[in-house]
């Protein structure tokens, strides 16, 4: 089974008075990474996303978006500086010695300095908003891995389908490989005819240049290996693991073998083919490139 790398999947969580939603887009990429993008109050809880994403995917880059709005009204605190009223008592102490003047401390005229006095929202902690960010996320990546999935299935008729018809090519191939070297003994023996004129041509001089063409232009090992590369690259979708790297290699090979054949052939059809192949071989390199 192929999944694709590429996906979107959003959740939705309500509590602790807040509005919860997270986002994971995932794009193609060669191992996999993930990236969370938190609040900074919850940073410290950033490796439970990791590590929830890495369990479901293997490969790409997965982004995580998470955004928290306030539902209800939330309590607010005053907090009081200690260490600044003791330091600012202290130095109004220094200051009514300095101008020898009597000091009183008056606590509201102290409370009325910068900074003394701070009113703050009541925060909820990262481990108390954890469940419900985690019941978004896990809606999230679900629906991330059923895009996935849809995808794969969609990419996994669209490259059988690819590999069937370069399966079509090389049959083609195979077909016209053995007329090349038949059609190269008649075009010598008439060129020699044509030079010599009236004189004999000497058999085991002849049979011996069309045994050296038939050895180099032989592309039989090339052939068979592509026919075992297909079946291979076919059997690959069964498999329960991400079988993108080894579709890439598959293809990689595939693509080695046809550049030998169109190397060797040495004639016109069968480079035709090749082209053709060549180019049937590029959009399933293309394609392979989504797979994780």
């Amino acid at each position: 089974m192929a999944n694709s790398m590429t996906g979107f999947g959003r959740g939705e969580a309500k509590g602790c008075g807040y509005q919860i939603s997270v986002e994971i887009k995932t794009v193609n990429n060669r191992f996999l990474e993930v990236v969370v993008k938190l609040p900074r109050n919850l940073n410290s809880i950033e490796e439970r996303f990791r590590k929830a994403v890495q369990e479901k995917v293997q490969r790409g880059r997965a982004d995580i978006y998470i955004n928290i709005k306030e539902t209800e009204e939330k309590k607010r605190l005053v907090k009081v500086d200690k260490d600044l009223v003791l330091s600012y008592d202290n130095s109004l102490k220094e200051l009514a010695n300095l101008l020898n003047t009597e000091y009183k401390c008056d606590l509201f005229s102290l409370v009325t300095l910068p900074e003394v006095l701070n009113v703050e929202n009541e925060e909820t902690s990262a481990d108390d908003l954890w469940p419900f960010l985690e019941s978004a996320l896990k809606e999230a990546i679900d629906r991330l891995v059923c895009m996935r999935r849809d995808e794969g299935n969609r990419l996994t008729s669209d490259l059988l389908k690819r590999i069937d018809d370069l399966a079509g090519l090389v049959d083609q191939i195979t077909l016209r490989a053995p007329k090349v070297v038949v059609e190269y003994q008649e075009k010598l023996r008439d060129r020699l005819s044509t030079l010599l004129a009236d004189t004999a041509i000497e058999e085991t001089r002849f049979i011996t240049e069309v045994a050296i063409f038939a050895d180099r232009a032989s592309i039989e090992e090339e052939l068979v290996r592509l026919r075992s590369h297909f079946v291979q690259f076919r059997d690959a979708f069964a498999a329960s693991e991400p079988i993108g790297r080894k579709l890439d290699f598959l293809v990689q090979e595939m693509n080695r073998e046809i550049n030998t054949i169109g190397s060797k052939a040495n004639d016109m059809e069968i480079s035709r083919i090749v082209v053709q192949g060549k180019s049937d071989l590029e959009k399933i390199r293309e394609q392979v490139q989504n797979i994780e």
